[in-house]
């Protein structure tokens, strides 16, 4: 869509597209009156049925679990304890108030989104899709909502709980309270309540109007001239309806920063037991403050920086004042540049007119959910055929819903191949397809792809520094599959080409990292969810390529030979259990 020049251009599209807008938005509300109370139901009822039913096992999981777990200190692990039934209370009260409000928002905001969508510019049978759209598919977006809280509480919330009563390393130390620090920590955690919280708040309410009438100007110049939000038809209603709602929001950021000084404040405890000293908890105290002053300014497009001082509050923290007076050294002046440059260009790219950023490609989570689901099912059916993939693990994944060997490895060896090959490109992101290269700047801007794909950034520059030749690749991608690569010795008898202890101890870390990447991904409910429907597909496959046939076979000659081995000459032992294995087979080929 082209955006007008000229006022009176401006105005005629205004005017010319208010009744469109008015007739889409009132079938849109009607849509969500209907839809909500089902959608609503649906999520209220069985988000509720999970929260509740589960709570009883995850009080008593989560404490049997910190009293199990050496990572945590006795001192810690007391006062956790002690102060579990908060956390545990409110995950049962908010759980349910969400579920309810959430589900009725969703119902009544989703159809209407949708109504929006089916008037784009590439959409057929705008008419019919204006009515169907977003009705039957929120309904299902709902069960799928209720399906994702199970599998997080019922698997994800296991697998966290597992990982904290894994045994820690020799020279691994448990988190734990030093005693002869609580004093100062508790004075400096009062004294930063006291000084930060009226303080941050005074600067909340101070720069308030400016928020208000900037985002006003701003919401005001997109309307008149269908840019930002005003351009793309389905977020007009949204556009429109925060015109009229942003002093609330305004509001709402006020009372945010407000509750969030106290947060801000008890932190300064934290600083005082972590440097061990009252001084550095004092100048957290202030420092603080300078800190939320820049953030407000940078979030308001206001000046650089903050007119209030910033003392150093950690040991190995550089001082601002020294990065201001340029007094470090060259390669910390050089990073301060850098920074600085960034910060710069990243001010100049927000203050662009935001329809100007509509060209800049930037790929959704989904896209990158897709190519990784992709990238498994057309690796996974060659590494099932190659023998790299057991049957017996699609078998516990869809049986028993244990999946937790295969849903690390197979990603992690899908994952490691795009390293591979973006090593190899000199690509300054990670290919993930011929015509897609994932960078930091075109990622999800969603913080937890932040968190994975940032890592994996570095895994790929570290890889490519190594230079791998192709028969250390090979042996890489045999090794994820194959290896817990854990130790050292875990490596011994992998034929590993290199003899170097270091590069393989580097491999080895790299490998490590990467899998540690992969078992966090797979605690996300869309992901258990997704690989759940991929493990089925490789069972068909395994099928269809008679290798679980031959698994089968080969297990039920394994358990006649024991049998025929112990049976000795009692005819009876060898009928009853002649019997045995036939009802395992009748089974088993049920199951097929």
């Amino acid at each position: 869509m082209e955006v007008p020049v000229g006022f009176a251009a401006k105005l005629w599209n205004l005017l010319s597209f208010l009744p469109f807008f008015i007739a889409l938005l009132i079938l849109g509300l009607l849509k969500g009156i209907v839809i909500a109370p089902i959608v609503g139901g649906i999520i209220f009822i069985g988000n509720s049925a999970v929260i509740i039913g589960l709570w009883p096992a995850h009080v008593i999981w989560t404490y049997f679990c910190i009293a199990r777990t050496k990572k945590i200190g006795l001192v810690l692990k007391i006062l956790v304890m002690f102060l579990l039934p908060v956390p545990l209370a409110l995950w049962l009260f908010l759980g349910i108030i969400c579920s309810l409000i959430g589900g009725f928002a969703y119902g009544f905001i989703a159809p209407l989104f949708a109504t929006f969508e089916a008037v784009g510019e590439n959409a057929a049978q705008k008419c019919v899709r204006c009515i169907l759209d977003g009705c039957w598919p929120t309904v299902q977006g709902a069960c799928t909502l209720v399906r994702d809280l199970t599998d997080f509480c019922f698997h994800s919330y296991f697998s966290y709980m597992d990982e904290l009563c894994e045994e820690i390393l020799p020279d691994e130390m448990p988190m734990d309270i030093k005693l002869m620090r609580l004093p100062g920590s508790i004075l400096v955690a009062l004294l930063g309540m006291l000084v930060d919280v009226p303080l941050i708040s005074i600067i909340a309410v101070w720069k308030s109007p400016y928020m208000l009438f900037r985002g006003w100007r701003r919401l005001f110049e997109d309307m008149v001239g269908r840019e930002g939000p005003f351009l793309e038809a389905v977020c007009v209603p949204f556009a429109a309806l925060s015109i009229i709602l942003w002093p609330l929001a305004v509001i709402g950021a006020v009372l945010g920063a407000f509750f969030s000084s106290f947060f801000l404040g008890l932190y300064g405890g934290i600083v005082v037991h972590q440097e061990n000293s009252v001084k550095m908890g004092m100048a957290y105290i202030i420092a603080i403050i300078s800190i939320f002053d820049e953030y407000a300014n940078d979030m308001l497009y206001l000046r650089e920086g903050s007119c209030l001082p910033r003392p150093r509050y950690h040991m190995n923290m550089i001082p601002q004042n020294n990065l201001e007076k340029g007094k470090s050294i060259e390669n910390e002046g050089e990073g301060w540049r850098n920074g600085a440059e960034g910060s710069f260009l990243t001010k100049l790219a927000s203050q662009r007119s935001r329809t100007l950023k509509f060209a800049i490609q930037q790929y959704k989570p989904i896209q990158v959910w897709d190519w990784l689901f992709k990238s498994c099912e057309m690796n996974g059916k060659i590494l099932l055929r190659d023998g790299l993939i057991d049957v017996k693990d699609i078998q516990k994944c869809i049986l028993k819903g244990d999946c937790r060997k295969l849903c690390v490895k197979l990603p992690a060896w899908c994952i490691l191949q795009c390293l591979l090959a973006s090593a190899k490109s000199d690509s300054s992101g990670l290919l993930i397809s011929d015509e897609m290269e994932l960078t930091m700047t075109n990622a999800p801007r969603e913080k937890v792809f932040e968190w994975f794909i940032e890592p994996l950034l570095i895994m790929k520059e570290q890889i490519k520094g190594l230079k791998l030749n192709d028969g250390e690749e090979t042996c890489l991608t045999k090794l994820i599959m194959q290896h817990k690569n854990q130790r050292p010795e875990d490596w011994d008898e992998s034929e590993f080409p290199s003899g170097d202890n270091v590069r393989r101890a580097q491999l080895q870390a790299i490998l490590r990292r990467l899998q540690g990447i992969v078992g966090s991904m797979s605690r996300m409910p869309t992901f258990r969810r997704r690989f759940k429907t991929l493990s089925k597909i490789l069972f068909v496959e395994a099928m269809q390529s008679g290798l679980l046939g031959k698994e089968m076979e080969g297990s039920s000659v394994k358990s006649k030979g024991r049998n025929m081995s112990t049976s000795g000459n009692n005819d009876e032992l060898i009928d009853e259990d002649s019997g045995k294995h036939g009802v395992e087979n009748n089974n088993n080929e049920e199951i097929v």
